[in-house]
């Protein structure tokens, strides 16, 4: 199946012969669907705070020591697909076509000066006319304007406001401050970028931080890191056979964001906030997003603080009426229960292999349509019951029970998480070694026009983190205001008062 020069390819790369077999291998099985036992409620497992509680949660949050915080910042990739609607609407005007005034590139051509990206310099005035529509469209996504087509999210131009406009990196940094800053005044970020992209990124940053610190007392301590070469997967064709570019090399493709457990676990830091790089909001929703992620980080040190108190238990004192405790905390509180056939004997060092993971906390969202993972009680392979954020590829709609369990959920995983990465000791978890190898998918893609299968690995925020400690907490949905596509940029959550 691979050459000499494939092997040498596939080592150049980082990765191993057996690695790119094994993926060929999952190509041709698949992956196992995941036994859904319920979906995750209010009624059991989504947590749903009080207004006091939260206030606690917050209260606890700045007093509950902690061995280093940061935000870590997924922002890898181009924005082309936040574009997808304009380069259409280009590429019909081209051809002498007109586009009709429902178009998403009519709208955005007809208000454009809504748009933190505009300037009279390079937009002129609006004008409802093809030829009008046809130079904006170019002017935003081509180099001979913004070239907004080809940069990543992360340094497009967001949020006005009466004496700057910001990029959405700018965005986080504001937000990073307000909820991220060290005792010492220092605010930590890590972002995951592409390498081709880092002089945008620098020079984003390099524009704002200055005036940011000077205007918010804070010192920023910024890490930009790459998705391993070394996680990307192969592509095969429709007969699961590698995929081969036109000079007969072979097609790898970056594996998703479940490569990222790999920069996450380089992270030294105990406590660490994700957000994705296009959910942020103008300045004016940052009290209500700080309030409720300070609650998030609240709830985690509150977590675990009890589960470091029930391994040191196990340690000093164990006995059967800890046991008995322990599994009641894990299922009311993380909807872990236990197999019913588990032995006397075997029963300590499955608690305690319970207990002893990383913790996450999962912001949740009402469903009102918007797109996002969702909240699940899953059996594992181990027949215990955990929390789970599954993306719908990864649930079998032809199960009645997996339909039903679908139908059911109330809420969606907005990508708005905390975790903890050190054990009760001290010591860092390896992460990688709490990945789900099994909760990864297959998608459907194209490379020069021609069909091809690519290899997802287990997402961040799903089977990446499937054997975490993880609590559900309902957050509102003003606190979730991502930009998948340009227009997302005239919602109310993206613009000031005025």
């Amino acid at each position: 199946m691979f050459s000499e020069k494939d092997i040498v390819q596939i080592k150049q790369r980082g990765a191993s012969l057996s690695q790119v077999e094994e993926q060929i291998g999952r190509f041709k099985s698949g992956f196992p669907w995941l036994k859904i036992v319920a979906p995750a409620t209010p009624a059991k497992g989504i947590k749903v705070l009080s207004e006091d509680e939260a206030k606690a949660s917050v209260e606890y949050y700045r007093s509950a020591p902690v061995h280093g915080k940061c935000k870590f910042v997924p922002a890898s990739g181009a924005a082309s697909r936040m574009f997808k609607d304009m380069f259409s609407g280009l590429e019909t005007l081209e051809s002498g076509q007109d586009l009709p005034a429902d178009a998403p590139g009519s709208r955005l051509a007809a208000r454009i000066k809504e748009f933190a990206f505009y300037s009279g310099e390079v937009f002129g005035e609006p004008e409802d006319t093809p030829a009008y529509r046809e130079a904006t469209l170019r002017k935003l996504l081509k180099e001979e304007g913004l070239g907004y087509g080809s940069k990543p999210k992360g340094v497009l131009k967001f949020h006005r406001y009466p004496s700057e406009v910001r990029t959405a990196i700018a965005e986080h940094l504001v937000e990073a401050q307000e909820y991220m800053r060290a005792p010492d005044g220092t605010c930590s970020l890590v972002v995951t970028i592409s390498p081709e992209h880092r002089q945008l990124f620098e020079d984003a940053v390099a524009e704002v931080v200055p005036e940011f610190e000077k205007r918010y007392g804070v010192r920023y301590d910024i890490t930009f890191t790459y998705q391993d070469k070394a996680t990307d997967t192969i592509a095969v064709d429709g007969d699961n056979e590698p995929f081969r570019a036109s000079d007969g090399s072979l097609l790898f493709r970056p594996a998703g964001h479940g490569a990222l457990i790999h920069n996450l676990d380089k992270v030294e830091s105990e406590l660490v906030s994700i957000k994705n790089i296009d959910n942020v909001s103008h300045e004016r929703f940052l009290g209500v997003t700080s309030f409720h992620k300070q609650v998030l980080m609240g709830e985690a040190l509150r977590l675990r603080d009890k589960i470091f108190a029930f391994l040191r238990r196990l340690d000093e004192a164990p006995s059967e009426s800890l046991f008995e405790e322990i599994k009641s905390f894990l299922d009311n509180e993380l909807c872990v229960s236990l197999p019913g056939d588990i032995g006397e004997e075997a029963l300590p060092a499955l608690l305690r292999a319970k207990l002893d993971r990383p913790i996450r906390v999962c912001g949740m969202v009402r469903n009102e349509g918007e797109p996002g993972g969702g909240p699940y009680i899953v059996e594992g392979k181990d027949g215990c019951s955990s929390l789970q954020i599954l993306e719908s590829v990864q649930i079998n709609k032809a199960d009645p029970a997996a339909a039903a369990a679908m139908s059911g959920a109330t809420h969606f995983n907005p990508v708005d998480l905390v975790c903890l990465t050190r054990g009760y000791k001290g010591e860092k978890f390896d992460l990688p070694s709490h990945v789900d190898p099994d909760a990864g998918f297959m998608s459907s893609k194209s490379y020069q026009g021609r069909a091809l299968k690519a290899l997802e690995l287990p997402g961040l925020w799903n089977g990446a983190m499937s054997d975490w400690n993880t609590l559900f907490v309902e957050v509102p949905l003003e606190t979730f205001n991502p930009v998948k596509v340009v227009l997302d940029l005239l919602r109310p959550a993206h613009k000031g008062n005025n």
